[in-house]
């Protein structure tokens, strides 16, 4: 590493389609600014949608088959390809189970090449290990991760997994996700496309990526139950559209759903909401739950991940242990307003003391700058 030239980051994402690891991923980059240089893997080469919100002065590079493959069938040519590939940045992140064999590169090669260091995040399950984890991941974790320098988790729950059955505890670094506050507490500024508000509607809002371990069909029919008057908007992309759309036309409510696809800044629209609401089988942390609480909204959602610890004492209520405690919660939000702007006005007082951006933005710095020998990544920090 010279000096004064950008720092090289290499990026290994299991996909690169606009989730919360991508959101807080292209934030960070955002605010690097021109102290860094990025290339971008997916494991899942035609998930690239979160490259849109990448702001236009980013230095940021997809090279797509110029760079070697993270997907397909192990083994040592594909290990030394992503090794020798490596060897030309100044730091390696990578994200969650699909860039595993960019890890195991690393962990193979490192005591023969002279490697970059490497940070791994791992951020969530999909539905396959939503409940249990598979014992041949576990392994192959085990044996990929001790020679990275740290590995992040945003959930005490993740943190607990990581010691239990990865064997990483002692690496493992607890940095809870963040956003900037105080931008959520304006108006909305941009429209939700597809929804125009009717007197005494009310609106039950979520923004995921359309996966099913989202399980977004249990909401549709969640929603169904309530009075015509309450619609759901579900802001998302992914492969599960098709399904939540005809569970939807099932239940007799196509007409009260709204589908606006990926939207970018969500502190420009999502205060068209009334109410957040999850249905996922497996969280950790989720960005759309602080996001809603920094602008002032309710939360319903299942008992998963580290959602009930996240959000005030007063929504804590509307974390729901099973399926009947889960709908009777959105009904509770959805006949009262003075419930929900109570509770909206608590969670926002949290967002603000224990979520603010400047928290995040801060320990990453710390993490990756120790990893870099002190070379600092962030403008201002």
């Amino acid at each position: 590493m010279t000096g004064n030239l950008p720092i090289r980051l290499l990026h290994l994402h299991s996909s690169f389609s606009l989730g919360g690891k991508e959101a807080r991923a292209v934030r960070l980059m955002n605010l690097m600014g021109p102290r860094a240089r990025h290339v971008i893997l997916s494991a899942v080469p035609d998930a690239m949608g979160a490259r849109d919100a990448i702001a236009p002065d980013v230095d940021v590079e997809f090279p797509g088959d110029a760079a070697p493959a993270l997907h397909g069938k192990p083994g040592m040519a594909r290990y030394r390809d992503l090794a020798a590939y490596m060897a030309t940045f100044d730091l390696v992140l990578s994200y969650n189970w699909g860039s595993m064999d960019g890890v195991m590169a690393h962990r193979i090669l490192a005591p023969f090449r002279d490697l970059p260091p490497l940070i791994h995040h791992e951020d969530g399950f999909n539905e396959d290990e939503s409940v249990r984890r598979n014992w041949k991941r576990n392994m192959f974790r085990r044996l990929a991760l001790p020679t990275a320098d740290a590995m992040v988790v945003p959930s005490t729950l993740l943190q607990r997994i990581a010691a239990a059955e990865w064997r990483a505890g002692r690496r493992t670094h607890l940095i809870r996700n963040g956003v900037g506050v105080e931008p959520y507490g304006a108006p909305p500024s941009v429209a939700i496309p597809g929804l125009v508000r009717r007197e005494g509607e009310m609106v039950i809002g979520t923004v995921a990526g359309l996966r099913k371990v989202k399980d977004l069909p249990r909401l549709v029919r969640a929603v169904a139950t309530l009075p015509v008057n309450v619609r759901l908007v579900i802001v998302g992309e992914g492969p599960e559209r098709s399904a939540i759309a005809d569970e939807a036309a099932r239940c007799g409510m196509a007409d009260r759903l709204v589908m606006p696809g990926f939207m970018v800044a969500p502190a420009s629209w999502i205060a068209h909401f009334d109410v957040l609401a999850l249905s996922s089988r497996s969280e950790q942390a989720p960005i759309a739950v602080i996001e809603a609480m920094a602008a002032g909204l309710p939360v319903v959602s299942p008992d998963v991940g580290d959602v009930a610890a996240m959000v005030s004492a007063e929504n804590r209520p509307f974390i729901a242990a099973d399926e009947a405690g889960f709908r009777g919660a959105l009904a509770e939000m959805a006949g009262s307003q003075d419930l929900r702007a109570r509770i909206g006005a608590a969670n926002r007082r949290v967002a603000a003391d224990r979520f603010d951006e400047s928290t995040m933005v801060a320990a990453y710095e710390n993490l990756y700058g120790r990893a870099l020998g002190g070379r600092r990544l962030f403008s201002g920090q």
